[in-house]
């Protein structure tokens, strides 16, 4: 009966073989799913930055839509 221990041992080189791709499969999908969430925190930071350039520019428009209204009060005032 020497025979059957020699399969049994090869049997399990071979489920030990098919945990380690398993485990190397579920390493590979976790460093996915970590560069994918890397990716999504820049496009955030991206789109962050895009809307705070976007409310310094609309700030900055009625900074200067007032500054306008002023030199316009001033000269009516002159005109007066």
């Amino acid at each position: 009966g020497g025979s059957k221990g020699r399969r049994g041992r090869g049997r399990g080189k071979e489920r030990r073989k098919k945990k380690e791709e398993e485990e190397e499969k579920e390493e590979e999908e976790e460093k996915q799913e970590k560069r994918n969430k890397e990716e999504n925190r820049k496009e955030e930071k991206e789109e962050e930055k895009e809307e705070e350039e976007e409310k310094e520019e609309e700030e900055e428009k009625e900074e200067e839509e007032e500054e306008e209204e002023k030199e316009e009060e001033k000269e009516e005032e002159r005109r007066k």
